[in-house]
């Protein structure tokens, strides 16, 4: 499985709410790096979501979770293909769930996108296992779920250092 195969591409439609929402708005579609254009896409979002009582942010991340698993089943359907890389709605949840409670200054934003940036990528365990071996819409979102997570608290960690 090529995650960055570009060919199943044509049978998506940002017109389509299902495919506009699995793509990130188009953040996916980037022709190189999807992923880290997709969670760069995700940033003022994420800063919206700072200025946001912790209740609401996790309500948000909840609610965008449930449609990202929504999306991301139907899109994978429609392109036939398992997780492409161009499907960057999970790199959305995990950027909104690595700023959870950060302190209400924007660029600290940036603290979270490195390092959920880092995860991602990299997939430590259990992240790469979530990765390879649970599919479907729901296979699509934990990995990121958690490298969010991972970012969260190193984020944290370096915040209260810093802040």
């Amino acid at each position: 499985m090529n995650k960055h195969k570009r060919d199943n591409l044509n049978k998506l439609s940002l017109k389509n709410p299902y495919h506009l929402l699995a793509l990130g708005f188009g953040s996916g579609l980037a022709p190189k790096a999807p992923g880290t254009v997709g969670s760069f896409a995700a940033i003022p979002f994420c800063i919206i979501l700072l200025y946001a009582p912790v209740y609401l942010q996790i309500l948000i991340i909840l609610l965008s979770f449930i449609v990202g698993v929504i999306v991301c089943n139907q899109t994978e359907k429609d392109m036939g293909e398992h997780d492409n890389s161009a499907i960057v709605i999970d790199e959305f949840v995990g950027m909104f769930i690595s700023v959870i409670a950060f302190p209400q200054i924007w660029y600290t934003v940036f603290i979270a996108y490195v390092f959920f940036r880092i995860f991602d990528v990299l997939k430590p365990y259990p992240i790469s296992y979530l990765d390879k071996k649970i599919a479907g819409g729901i296979g699509i979102m934990l990995d990121d779920v958690l490298a969010g997570i991972y970012a969260l608290i190193c984020s944290h960690i370096v915040i209260s250092l810093c802040f």
